[in-house]
């Protein structure tokens, strides 16, 4: 094809049955973030299926991720491997894909299997969080590479295994693959069924404070224990008192404790942050560390911070605005009606926004009710979503966009 190419025949170029089938395909194979099985299954059906692009096909280590157990000890948590397409890296002009082969369905989950709802909806698991965008960054490559002109530009793609619970496996990865990008786009299911993307974004964090007092019985010498479950209770309302109109603070779990007549020794507070801004989150951070000496001081017992923030707040700035501006009239050329909405979720289009790189991230397929066994996918947004990230690729592989 020529670049100026009609927007129908994008729309012809897809196969919309393969895409049907694949995406079946992919889901029946469980990929929960901690079923490193089925991720290394899924890993290499997808470096088989991206391997009809020009390029390289690598799996990827998961770079170390540790938590905190509820006994309080440090471990390290395993992640399944991340797989990287490298194409053309030499070409001055480059984009990054993304996107993650990992559902929120563990193993023994009971919603394992694909059905038809109507003649265009299907019932399945990641079917639209998020296997069907995967397969619309294949299917649209696909076309974009028969495009006169796309040799001229280099693209990565990656697929992590653990966007799911944070991308901590595959963070250092995201960033590094996008520094330096002319643009890049993520395969998010669309924010409403009606494919509306989502825009500005939220950040989030997760922490977990280990406290350590001491035991002593708690009838004969409780004044010469330290408990640790009466810090916790008081960090969690010191914490609590930082929220803003700008940052929530959502203490979610106390563990330890022992049996009634001792004073507990043990205490791990989990709890979760959601700045709206960069300011906020850095503001929080500061005064998170003055809490802690405090409680510590106060209440003579040890403290462990384990986490932070995993995803910083994704403000829309001109050069991201002009990246939406062009997909809403790429869309138009397709018949296809785009908006966008600022959103509270986060995703790895977070991470790929603060290295500077203008992002949309919700390019993937149309469709709801995702983390739950109602999770849909409307079957004919495959084609669509594929035509628009063709011409969306095209159009960015000339000219100065942004």
């Amino acid at each position: 094809m020529k670049p100026d190419t009609a927007p129908q025949a994008f729309l012809d170029a897809i196969d919309a049955d393969t895409m049907l089938r694949e995406v079946q395909d992919w889901s029946a194979i469980n990929t929960g973030t901690a079923n490193i099985e089925g991720l290394e299954k899924m890993a290499g059906v997808l470096a088989d299926a991206f391997s009809a692009l020009p390029g390289d096909v690598e799996l990827v280590q998961p770079a170390t991720v540790t938590a905190i157990s509820a006994e309080g000890r440090e471990y390290e948590k395993p992640h399944g491997k991340h797989l990287v397409l490298r194409v053309r890296p030499e070409a001055e002009r480059r984009f990054v894909l993304t996107g993650h082969m990992d559902t929120v369905f563990p193993a023994d989950h009971p919603f394992q299997t694909v059905k038809w709802l109507d003649d265009d909806t299907i019932n399945g698991p990641g079917t639209a969080d998020m296997k069907g965008g995967l397969n619309i960054i294949l299917h649209s490559l696909r076309t974009f590479e028969t495009i006169e002109g796309s040799s001229r530009v280099g693209y990565e793609v990656m697929i992590n295994s653990d966007e799911e619970t944070g991308s901590l496996a595959s963070r250092g990865l995201i960033e590094e693959l996008a520094r330096g990008k002319y643009a890049a786009l993520t395969y998010e299911p669309s924010a409403l069924p009606d494919g509306t993307l989502a825009h500005a974004r939220g950040g989030t964090g997760n922490y977990s404070i280990t406290i350590t007092g001491r035991s002593a019985h708690a009838g004969r010498n409780p004044q010469d224990g330290r408990n640790a479950i009466v810090a916790a209770s008081d960090l969690v309302l010191k914490i609590k008192g930082l929220e803003a109109e700008d940052i929530t603070v959502n203490p979610a779990k106390i563990e330890g404790g022992a049996a009634n007549n001792v004073v507990p020794d043990l205490a791990i507070l989990r709890f979760n942050i959601r700045p709206k801004s960069t300011d906020a989150m850095n503001r929080f951070d500061g005064e998170l560390g003055a809490i802690l000496r405090g409680i510590e001081a106060e209440h003579e017992v040890g403290i462990h911070r384990h986490g932070g923030v995993t995803r910083p707040p994704k403000p829309v700035d001109d050069r991201a605005q002009r990246l939406f501006d062009l997909v809403k009239a790429c869309g138009a050329e397709l018949g296809q009606q785009i908006g966008w909405k600022s959103t509270g979720g986060v995703c790895d289009g977070n991470n790929i926004a603060a290295t500077g790189v203008p992002v949309v991230d919700t390019m993937g397929v149309r469709g709801g009710a995702i983390h739950s066994p109602d999770e849909f996918m409307i079957v004919s947004s495959l084609r669509e979503r594929a035509a628009l990230s063709a011409l969306v690729l095209t159009k960015l592989s000339t000219g100065d966009h942004l």
